[in-house]
């Protein structure tokens, strides 16, 4: 009987082992660039100089992306504006609605805004996710977005992927297939210099709700570890958890100032001691004293990109200020942009100057 039990003990062993799941070792995660890697890429660059864009007719990134209101005959248009300035790259935010709807979709159009940004002799920093918020909309919809609301900033604005996915991790598998799936068709397309993964996490009254999202797009990416460097921008000094989880995953050190020289300088200095380079993907408002004559002859100078807010004047109606309200009293001094709806320039004299220090910089590297 003994024996009965011991071989059914025996065969009943070898049955659970042979049905066990095979277990497969994770995929490593490619390491952050060496800031030797950050700084050898960056010197076979050109100088960074270019701008964050939505087209004037986009209220939103939305309505920049979503299948009612693409425009990309109006994007041709303004993106030749930019080009006879000679500016060299621009920024812009994707919308996860938009691709979570039709991937399929999704994917031809981004490409379609790429081909057109190389047309005018422009690369392009993609970024997956923006907290940001200006008035009551804190999710996105697809679909015809609202009219502006004369008198309030960006009253509109639709972050991407909205603060519910953001907050509830329950949605973020599928962020992931997002992200991931963005980065691997993209991964080596030389049409794309840097990926942002994340505008200003935090911001919108988010707090640290967005610290989780934040650390696990570092790990997404760095698991498809494409061919272009990876970076989330710093944007709030005082917030330390969010520098830290910043500095510790970025390729390259990115930034946003809107400062007065001053205040820029020393921020770089605090910024350098990262030892790798330096891009300020936001800059330009003209109320703080942060304007092309005040600050682009510095970034020229220290050979730091820069991306300015604005292109062409429009339903954002970025030419006020942050909080400017409806009934408010028009501003003295308009804050971002370079050109009115119309396509006149609000002052020649800043295109001069940014193709001047442009061309400068592309004769400097061609030596």
């Amino acid at each position: 009987m003994l024996r009965r039990h011991l071989l059914l003990l025996a065969c009943l062993t070898s049955l659970l082992t042979t049905c066990q799941p095979t277990v497969t070792q994770a995929q490593p995660v490619s390491p952050r660039w060496t800031a030797e890697r950050a700084r050898d890429w960056y010197a076979r660059q050109p100088w960074f100089c270019g701008f964050n864009y939505i087209p004037s007719n986009a209220i939103n990134y939305t309505a920049m992306w979503d299948k009612t209101s693409f425009s990309p005959k109006l994007i041709q248009q303004e993106l030749a504006l930019a080009a006879r300035t000679g500016f060299n790259c621009v920024r812009v935010v994707l919308q996860h609605a938009v691709y979570a709807d039709d991937p399929a979709y999704f994917k031809r159009t981004f490409a379609q805004f790429l081909s057109i940004c190389q047309q005018h002799g422009m690369r392009v920093m993609p970024t997956f996710f923006d907290d940001c918020v200006f008035g009551t909309v804190c999710n996105p919809h697809l679909g015809p977005q609202p009219e502006p609301l004369a008198g309030w900033y960006a009253w509109a604005w639709s972050p991407s992927p909205g603060h519910t996915m953001v907050a509830d991790p329950a949605y973020h598998a599928g962020l992931e297939r997002y992200v991931t799936d963005i980065l691997t068709t993209f991964r080596d397309d030389p049409r794309i210099f840097i990926w942002d993964l994340y505008n200003e996490p935090t911001n919108g009254g988010l707090g640290r709700t967005s610290l989780p999202l934040l650390r696990k797009v570092f790990a997404w990416a760095r698991a498809v570890d494409p061919s272009q460097p990876i970076t989330v921008g710093h944007w709030e000094r005082s917030n330390t958890a969010l520098r830290q989880e910043i500095s510790a995953n970025s390729d390259i050190v990115t930034f946003h100032c809107y400062d007065r020289l001053a205040g820029l300088t020393e921020l770089v200095d605090d910024l350098k001691q990262a030892n790798r380079p330096l891009l300020c993907t936001e800059w330009l408002n003209r109320s703080q004293q942060s304007t092309p004559e005040t600050i682009l002859p510095y970034f020229q100078r220290e050979r730091i990109g820069c991306l300015h807010w604005g292109l062409v004047n429009g339903k954002t109606q970025t030419h006020l200020p942050w909080g400017h309200r409806p009934g408010d009293p028009e501003p003295t001094v308009w804050q971002h942009d370079l050109y009115h709806a119309d396509f006149t320039p609000y002052r020649p004299a800043e295109l001069r100057l940014f193709n001047e220090l442009i061309t400068l910089s592309a004769a400097a590297t061609k030596r």
